[in-house]
């Protein structure tokens, strides 16, 4: 049902104080109304909704000549040729996931102006439902309620009905998401939310079971709609009293309330302490389940170790990195992490694959790597990166956006994980007798299944102790697995595959383009960095118009105005591209997008960013985002990426603005440090001394940093800048952006390193020795 946040910990990373009164009103209402149920669609006519126009009846004509004969109609309901039977103007989208309910007998509309125009002129309430392509209770709540021709009736008579992919509209599931939580205490997806046409909320949950009795509910979601039309036609007071308190409450936890102080180490150490208390010591992560790798912030941690030599801090960091690559939550045949854990042991995981988390993922075992030297950490780089080159890449280089859960059983049916689990008989007959032995003893396969009869791959055990107890050689051993790992993956590929959500969101891409460009740094491989540079290109040439960016591209369209995150992840992405490239136009792209971030999105007065622009759609709230999750914040990503164009540039600018984020979240920060655990990254950067890296290379000269670029990726810098130029003509123009380029030169036509801090520089390295010697210096907090 998605991730869950409770009201407690909301309360205190907003410092809302209104608890008392909106939930009192939340009450009032809820009384009026009972408890909670579920939801519906049409169209051949839609069941109970109006006629459609003319107009629009001939748009979806357009559209299903276009689509042609290979589209198929994800529904139960089909003619006997196949054609859906209903069809509503979801079928003009092209999100997959408003796409999934094109042909429900619901009447929805996207969010747009003319539903909630038609609400206000039929004097009815709006029901929003909000989801993703690859949520698994979404696809349940639609197959009980939204696919029910019954339920759709009443929906359709009695509602303005409004489907909204979470993923293109953040903005709308943040705000409605807030009201959600302030009345349950709770959130998720599906996410349910009724509102008045003027687009407050007075009433919401997460996912409902169609009827009374389904599933141990007392009152079932047509049960509910029923009480809330009967509540919203005979009390339009308690509905509009709930809709303003609950609108009040909702704008008051999108701002932090800014302080005037600056983030100190004190910070940091109390934040280090949170986590060490929290920690599982066994298994790795943060105590409990289910289990998010966001919950425990690695590459804090790895920070937090090499600023105090806290040795507990690293092992706190390589045990959970360990854990997670070793459980169930890791794809061991195909690469990449499943979205979560539903134990402790991240053994069982929630089997829908996204884009960010193994992008994110991919960053964090690179900078275990470089902490720890550990060669595990450098294999899930890679085996992450090879599935998106493989099953994540459009033709064009851009990443897609998930993986489904769900997939088509033997039997027809839709079953979560069956894709990725397996049977004892499939991977004997398959491996054979003697290697199908080792394969389940290294993956701990017994007689018993682990997921709905099924098997999952999990390797508790390292290869040096699976092959003690094997009684062979470690090598060996990696070779067999290796070996069954393909023969796996092909049966596999044979498999009716989860649906792939590929649709491309800025944001996101720029998550993976980091994580492709910083592994070609480190690993010094050039392949992943062309597959960095090519997927920025496709962002900057799709979704980069007048500009100004887009949000998502599908089927030759950008849609939707930019939001933070998009700017800011994919900044950090042109940084890292820079570093990886020395091609200075991607820093310079960095300073143009920032330019307009700064203009469009900045708290000019109390400092940070607003989610969205300030020629966005007008909404109930406009959200300063502050809370750090699956996703960083985009202020926590911003503060970084500040700092960084400040290094870079020498421009103090950079750094004043960055110091306002920090004062706008320094309660939270002194309060709740947790609460911004990617801010902690800024923080550790802006109280640190970072190194200006600068390396000069001979003209007509190629390849000539390589040695120094060794030595680079072996140490963990995560606090400095990398500068390659050529001296010359490239180091003229490099210095018009990076003016502490000017004058560095190649000593005795020789590449030439130097380590600069705050301006000053030490002396120049022209080996590689020297050059490990001078930035393996940390300053201690």
């Amino acid at each position: 049902m998605g991730k869950r946040k409770t009201i407690k910990k909301l309360f205190m990373l907003k410092g809302l104080y209104l608890v008392t009164s909106v939930m009192l009103a939340a009450l009032c209402f809820t009384f009026l109304i009972g408890m909670i149920a579920g939801s519906t669609s049409v169209s051949e006519s839609l069941p109970g909704a109006e006629k459609m126009t003319a107009i629009l009846e001939n748009k979806i004509k357009e559209m299903k000549e276009k689509r042609g004969n290979a589209y198929k109609p994800r529904t139960k309901h089909l003619l006997t040729d196949g054609r859906a039977r209903y069809t509503n103007r979801l079928f003009l989208e092209s999100s997959p996931y408003l796409l999934q309910h094109a042909h429900n007998p619901v009447n929805w509309y996207s969010w747009s102006d003319e539903a909630f125009e038609t609400a206000q002129r039929l004097k009815r309430p709006v029901f929003v439902s909000i989801g993703y392509s690859t949520c698994h209770w979404c696809h349940v709540m639609e197959e009980e309620s939204f696919e029910d021709e019954e339920i759709a009736e009443y929906l359709n008579k009695n509602f303005i009905s409004i489907k909204v992919d979470r993923e293109e509209r953040p903005d709308v599931d943040a705000i409605y998401m807030s009201a959600v939580q302030v009345l349950i205490g709770q959130g998720g997806w599906p996410l349910n939310v009724w509102m008045t046409p003027d687009r407050k909320p007075f009433y919401g949950g997460t996912y409902f079971p169609a009827r009374d009795g389904d599933r141990g509910a007392g009152t079932g979601f047509f049960t509910l709609l029923k009480k809330i039309a009967e509540s919203y036609n005979t009390q339009p007071d308690a509905v509009e009293q709930s809709s303003m308190n609950l609108t009040a409450a909702v704008q008051k936890m999108m701002t932090p309330v800014s302080g005037s102080d600056l983030p100190d180490a004190d910070i940091l150490h109390r934040a280090a302490s949170y986590y060490k208390s929290r920690f599982d010591s066994k298994y790795g992560g943060i105590e409990g389940a289910p289990k998010f790798p966001s919950s425990l912030p690695i590459r804090f941690l790895l920070r937090y170790h090499r600023r105090t030599n806290d040795k507990e801090t690293l092992k706190m960091a390589s045990l959970t990195l360990d854990k997670m690559a070793g459980g169930g939550m890791y794809d061991h045949v195909g690469g990449g992490f499943h979205r979560y854990s539903t134990d402790r042991e991240w053994l069982v995981p929630h089997f829908e694959k996204m884009l960010y988390d193994n992008a994110i993922l991919a960053t964090t075992y690179l900078e275990g790597y470089q902490a720890t030297g550990n060669y595990e950490f450098r294999r899930i780089v890679q085996e992450i990166l090879h599935y998106i080159e493989r099953d994540m890449t459009s033709v064009e280089g851009a990443f897609y956006s998930a993986t489904d859960a769900d997939s088509p059983s033997p039997e027809g049916h839709m079953e979560e994980g069956v894709f990725f689990t397996w049977t004892l008989d499939e991977i004997e007959n398959l491996l054979g007798k003697e290697r199908s032995e080792i394969v389940k003893k290294y993956y701990a396969i017994n007689l018993t299944p682990l997921f709905e009869g099924r098997h999952i791959l999990n390797a508790p055990e390292s290869i040096l102790t699976s092959a003690g107890s094997l009684k062979t050689e470690p090598d060996e051993l990696r070779k067999i697995i290796n070996k069954s790992k393909n023969i796996l993956y092909d049966a596999r590929s044979l498999r009716s595959r989860p649906l792939r959500d590929e649709k491309i969101i800025t944001s996101w891409n720029g998550l993976m383009i980091s994580a492709f460009a910083r592994a070609g740094l480190i690993f010094g491989n050039p392949s992943y960095t062309k597959h960095a540079v090519k997927a920025a290109r496709f962002i900057l040439a799709n979704l980069y118009k007048d500009g100004r960016l887009y949000r998502s591209y599908k089927d030759d369209t950008a849609k939707h105005n930019a939001y933070l995150d998009d700017y800011v992840f994919f900044i950090t992405a042109l940084l890292d591209l820079y570093e990886a490239t020395n091609e200075i136009y991607w820093l310079e792209k960095a300073v143009e997008l920032d330019k307009v971030l700064s203009k469009h999105y900045e708290d000019e007065k109390n400092g940070g960013f607003f989610m969205t622009s300030n020629d966005h759609e007008v909404m109930i709230a406009r959200e300063k985002p502050g809370w750090d999750g699956a996703l960083p914040s985009g202020n926590s990503v911003a503060a970084l990426n500040l700092l960084r164009l400040g290094e870079f540039t020498t421009n103090n600018n950079y750094f004043k603005r960055s110091e306002k984020i920090f004062k706008s979240f320094i309660k939270i920060l002194s309060s709740n440090p947790s609460a911004l655990s990617s801010m902690l990254l800024a923080v550790d950067f802006y109280l640190d001394t970072p190194k200006e890296i600068i390396i000069v290379k001979p003209e007509n000269e190629k390849n000539m940093a390589e040695q120094f670029l060794s030595e680079f990726g072996k140490q963990f810098l995560p606090n400095s800048t990398l500068s390659i130029v050529t001296q010359g003509e490239n180091s003229k123009i490099v210095s018009g952006i990076i003016p502490s380029v000017k004058h560095k030169l190649a000593i005795d036509g020789k590449t030439t390193a130097y380590i600069c801090e705050k301006g000053f520089c030490k002396l120049p390295a022209t080996n590689p020795e020297e050059f490990s010697r001078q930035i393996m210096h940390v300053n201690k907090y």
